[in-house]
């Protein structure tokens, strides 16, 4: 459960945000966060998927957002990053012959549904011009 890689896609998007006009490499973002460029490229591919940012081949390219940091909320990249539940994974054997041991997993799964809807709600209430504006 102890990943970097919400803190990282935050860093991303933010530093995009900060520069909308410029074209922004992975190695200059990889120095901001001071972590392999190559991190940054995989974390790259997956905000493009998800549609958050757009990117350019050669000597002129770089990243930028895909759309006004305004209108990106902070739950659009921690849905495109997630991936596990909040509160992590299941028990991935328990005895079926406890009595707690044969439902906990549906019992968790409840939790965590729950506790991800909450955090996708608060996160959603945000977007990333407004984490950006915190720097100013």
């Amino acid at each position: 459960m102890n990943n970097t890689r919400f803190a990282t896609a935050v860093h991303i998007m933010t530093l995009l945000a900060e520069s909308p006009q410029d074209w922004l490499t992975s190695e200059w973002i990889a120095g901001s966060i001071n972590i392999n460029p190559v991190m940054v490229r995989k974390e790259l591919v997956v905000l493009r998927e998800a549609g958050l940012i757009v990117s350019r081949q050669g000597k002129e390219g770089g990243t930028q957002l895909a759309r006004n940091a305004k209108e990106i909320s902070i739950s659009e990249i921690y849905l495109a990053v997630k991936n596990t539940e909040v509160l992590g994974k299941k028990n991935s054997n328990p005895n079926p012959a406890c009595p707690v041991g044969k439902e906990i997993n549906d019992h968790l799964k409840a939790l965590f549904s729950e506790t991800d809807q909450l955090v996708l709600n608060f996160l959603g209430d945000k977007s990333l011009q407004a984490f950006c504006d915190q720097f100013r």
